[in-house]
């Protein structure tokens, strides 16, 4: 008897454990939530003289499907930039779409990276891929970072090795007009 319920006890405990969501999985679904909803940022780490400091910036989480979410970031009239996430074996894949205002791709685009674990529910790093390298060799030791919580949204890129840091922070807890579509885009 005592044998039957130990072997009942652990697979108990095999099945609660299995279905726990990974830290990905988790921010998926709750960046998910929040999609077809506009928020309104600020930078909060970067260069003095960087262009965005006097810009509004906005982000819509415009496009959301099983597995791709796509956020138009607009600083100011420029709506150039989107960053595509992509969900795929319990990772995630940030790119930047990058488009002139004919819709035409940038030359200077899709570079990003890949998550090289699940993360955590509230924070997901995305070091530089091989696209990347090839495309913007400089961009080689970059790191990006996103954190997502109850109150916030942060984009964040880091070059290792240097002094460069970019944060921008978004109030998820105050939506703003959805923006019209982004260069490339119909609404």
């Amino acid at each position: 008897m005592k044998k039957i319920l130990l072997v009942c006890s652990l697979l108990c405990s095999i099945l609660i454990f299995g279905q726990e969501k990974s830290g990905a999985k988790q921010f998926w679904e709750n960046l998910q939530k929040q999609c077809g909803k506009s928020f309104e940022g600020e930078v909060k780490e970067g260069a003095a003289n960087d262009t965005f400091r006097d810009k509004k910036l906005v982000m819509h989480i415009r496009n959301c499907d099983e597995n791709t979410i796509r956020i138009p970031f607009f600083v100011g009239e420029d709506k150039s930039r989107t960053w595509v996430l992509s969900y795929k074996n319990d990772r995630i894949q940030l790119k930047h779409d990058h488009r002139h205002e004919d819709g035409s791709e940038d030359k200077v685009t899709q570079y990003g990276g890949t998550t090289s674990n699940s993360g955590s529910s509230t924070l997901q790093f995305f070091p530089a891929d091989q696209q990347t390298c090839d495309l913007i060799p400089n961009a080689a030791a970059n790191v990006w970072w996103i954190t997502l919580d109850e109150t916030s949204f942060t984009y964040n890129l880091r070059r290792i090795g240097s002094d460069r840091l970019f944060t921008v922070k978004f109030d998820i807890t105050k939506t703003v007009p959805t923006p019209s579509a982004p260069w490339g885009w119909k609404d």
